[in-house]
């Protein structure tokens, strides 16, 4: 999504045209100043949402069919999807991971009052639908062994 919001032309026009010529930098997309705008606006943001997610799935596709027509394909790829089961986007995968925290946790590492929270479907629910999980509480080196146990069963 950053490429897209740094250098995708219509996706530049179209925000200017929507939230005005100050929201778009040197480097693209002013990522924050949209942020401030859509997080308190629930128009804006579905209007945004309309505007990236279709591009956002038809880079992860083009990635996808990169990687598969490589002389030596990976036999596992890893696409992180922050609102996958908000989109509907879990059928567009073999297996999901979900990766949860508590919520005392997920503030102290995002100190900003999210307004994004409020509107996710609950951890408990993406637990029950994927494939995979673990609460992410613990050390990094715990996180990198659940991910190696998933990766090797995957693995064919």
């Amino acid at each position: 999504m950053h490429e897209l919001l740094r250098d995708d032309p219509e996706v530049r026009r179209a925000l200017a045209e929507r939230f005005g010529p100050e929201v778009i930098g040197e480097a693209g997309a002013d990522r924050a100043a949209i942020a401030r705008i859509v997080f308190h606006d629930r128009a804006d943001l579905e209007w945004l949402e309309q505007l990236l997610h279709p591009r956002v799935i038809q880079e992860q596709y083009r990635w996808r069919q990169e990687l598969a027509a490589a002389a030596a394909p990976p036999a596992v790829s890893v696409t992180e999807v922050p609102l996958l089961y908000e989109t509907g986007g879990e059928e567009r995968f073999d297996y999901v991971v979900v990766i949860t925290a508590p919520p005392e946790l997920r503030a102290a590492r995002r100190p900003v009052d999210d307004e994004r929270e409020r509107r996710l479907i609950p951890d408990e629910e993406k637990v029950r639908r994927a494939d995979y999980s673990y609460v992410n509480d613990g050390t990094l080196e715990e996180l990198d062994e659940f991910v190696a146990d998933v990766m090797a069963t995957l693995m064919p």
